[in-house]
């Protein structure tokens, strides 16, 4: 019903930075929130960044506070994560999630990688 597509994930050098993006598709009207999760191999997924999409609140993990910034653009139903300082503990793939007012997410895109190199 929802699709979701990233892009921008890449190979960094440690204290570079990148832009994640977020399209959604579909049935996009009722959208509570959009989030940003992570899973690195062998690690379970966790959460990083999320933004509620009428209001545009916030919530960011402590881990990368400072460092990123989620924003959206309303008009293109599209979500950002702006990545700054970034660290090679920072690799892994980066999915987004659409929340429909419910507890948890509902629609998951496939993910795009991030590799930050030391």
């Amino acid at each position: 019903q929802v699709q979701l597509v990233e892009a921008g994930g890449g190979l960094v050098r440690a204290g570079g930075s990148l832009r994640l993006s977020c399209a959604a598709s579909g049935s996009t009207l009722s959208t509570y929130k959009m989030g940003w999760f992570r899973q690195a191999p062998g690690k379970e997924r966790e959460f990083v960044a999320s933004i509620n999409w009428s209001s545009g609140s916030t919530n960011v993990a402590d881990s990368v506070k400072g460092r990123f910034t989620i924003s959206r653009d309303s008009a293109k139903n599209t979500v950002y994560l702006q990545m700054n300082s970034l660290k090679p503990e920072d690799t892994a793939r980066y999915s987004c999630a659409v929340a429909r007012g419910g507890p948890g997410y509902d629609y998951w895109g496939q993910g795009t990688q991030v590799t930050v190199s030391s």
